[in-house]
């Protein structure tokens, strides 16, 4: 068997990057599941990101 067919024969692994709902989704259907918490530098807010990048 080669890696794509391991892959697909394997089933879903899923990494999920901000949204909580989809984790939660994946979750209750029992699919291996890793969530990690991210949001926007400062809220998505464009000038304090500019502000941030001048100071690093």
């Amino acid at each position: 068997m080669d890696k794509i067919d391991e892959l697909l024969a394997s089933g879903p692994k899923v990494l999920n990057v901000g949204l909580r709902s989809f984790f939660e989704a994946c979750e209750s259907q029992g699919i291996p599941v890793v969530h990690i918490r991210w949001e926007p530098p400062a809220q998505g807010d464009s000038e304090l990101i500019l502000i941030l990048e001048k100071l690093l």
